[in-house]
């Protein structure tokens, strides 16, 4: 087939979809801006430390990713993570407190009130929403399963996975598999049994159920050997324009202060909304518009070593997330050497640390170095550790990761317009369908099978 594939973008997403077109006979290239693929996955090795900057880990939501696994040759890099990671704690008046997987622990846990415990038995007498749509997460949560459910389990959720504030996040957008478990069937509870049996016909996960996992290299390896088995791939290609060209497109790139040209039948654009809205704004401003208003709060990672003789707590569990009410300046914390190999030396613990988000981006206009100890402080007192860290590095996302607010709906119609009223282009990313990595790598596969039914007419 002679049919040319453009991607733009080397992060997960672009490298899954690149590679599952070539697989099907196109000719793909793939131009990157960066020097390195993997996009939000950076993984850097320093004194015997595996330091992910990115995502830690992945959650196996998809045989996609076995998939790829497989035919990257990954399989003896792939690794599951320890049991204890399925233990999560949430810091509650000073307190870490285990957050309940099952009946018998929520009874017993002092995470909750009574009356909370009470409040979460009447979810399914609820009834459904006649203003879903447009409802925030914290609206949803709120109504069906209580304020104190909201504060002290959903709240710091978000935290954890948006850096986002729950006020703000749409519970369609953000959270659909929650939106259509009440539109669906009513309820959660009742929804989550009969949803079980739906996913366990596709072949497919829930996210509470499915295995973590990583790369015994760290997150990027998984990036780095995708983009081996590519035919094409260009770092340090900076895309200015995409423009319509005799039935297909026309790609203007930098590369070494050169200005390039690159002739196609479909591109895909994987990029952040943010660099998407530069180089697509010719062909629709209203399109660029979209894309810039996606909000993307900033975030600081810490990855901080200690002597293990130092942490007075046993590292049994994932990590803790803190809810809002805590008031504390940081998000949660990672177990990161608790949860998989090689991550330190033998005689260390590693720890990734989060900062700012939608809860907290005025953080950031305090001097780093006072809110890095700040956060130390913080830190060390609720995980009870002596002393200050034998290793430290940081590093800041001024734009993390996008946030579907109430509205984002209205985003989403646009896009799927977009690409109907301009075949051949499709758009791509964690801006859509999801944030996780396990979501990118399913809707890559997607949005691949789009790209070549539309080559193959």
């Amino acid at each position: 087939m002679n049919k040319n594939v453009v991607v733009l973008g080397a992060g997960i997403s672009g490298l899954a979809t690149a590679l599952q077109i070539q697989q099907a006979g196109f000719n793909v290239t793939v131009l990157e801006k960066n020097s390195a693929p993997g996009g939000s996955m950076r993984t850097e090795k320093s004194e015997g430390f595996t330091i992910d900057f990115g995502p830690n880990s992945g959650l196996e939501t998809t045989p996609v990713i076995k998939e790829l696994v497989k035919l990257t040759g990954m399989e003896d890099e792939f690794v599951y993570a320890n049991p204890v990671g399925n233990k999560r704690y949430i810091l509650k008046k000073g307190e870490l407190l285990p957050l309940p997987m099952g009946p018998g622990t929520f009874l017993k846990t002092k995470l909750f009130s009574t009356s909370a415990k009470l409040r979460l038995l009447a979810e399914p007498f609820v009834s459904k929403s006649e203003d879903g749509y447009y409802q925030s997460i914290s609206q949803f949560v709120k109504r069906r399963l209580g304020q104190e459910f909201l504060d002290y389990a959903i709240n710091p959720f978000v935290a954890g996975v948006y850096a986002g504030d729950p006020s703000k996040l749409s519970v369609k957008s953000a959270f659909p598999k929650l939106y259509a478990l009440e539109e669906n069937y009513g309820g959660l509870i009742k929804g989550m049994i009969k949803g079980a049996k739906e996913r366990k016909k596709r072949q497919e996960e829930s996210k509470q159920s499915a295995k973590m996992f990583s790369f015994k290299n760290g997150m990027q390896s998984f990036a780095l050997a995708i983009s081996k088995m590519l035919e094409t791939i260009e770092f340090n290609a900076e895309v200015q324009s995409v423009k319509r060209n005799n039935g297909g497109y026309e790609i203007k790139y930098l590369k070494e202060r050169e200005q390039r040209i690159l002739k196609c039948d479909a591109v895909v654009s994987t990029a952040p909304a943010y660099t998407a809205a530069k180089y697509l704004g010719e062909l629709s401003g209203e399109l660029a518009n979209h894309l810039k208003s996606i909000y993307y709060p900033p975030v600081l990672v810490l990855f901080a070593g200690f002597k293990k003789d130092s942490v007075r707590r046993k590292l049994d569990g994932f990590g803790y997330l803190i809810p809002e009410k805590e008031r504390q300046n940081h998000l949660g914390a990672i177990w990161s050497s608790a949860i998989f190999e090689n991550r330190a030396p033998e005689d260390m613990a590693a720890f990734t640390i989060f900062v700012g988000g939608a809860r907290q981006p005025n953080l950031f206009e305090m001097e780093r170095e006072r809110l890095i100890n700040l956060v130390l402080k913080e830190f060390t007192e609720a995980m009870k550790i002596q002393g200050k860290p034998a290793f430290l590095k940081s590093k800041f996302w001024e734009k993390a990761i996008p946030q579907y607010n109430i509205g984002y709906v209205e985003h989403e119609k646009f896009f799927a317009k977009f690409e109907e009223e301009n075949k051949g282009l499709f758009l791509s990313g964690n801006y859509r369908g999801g944030i996780s990595l396990g979501d990118c790598v399913k809707n890559s596969k997607l949005v691949a099978e789009k790209v070549i039914n539309y080559l193959s007419k």
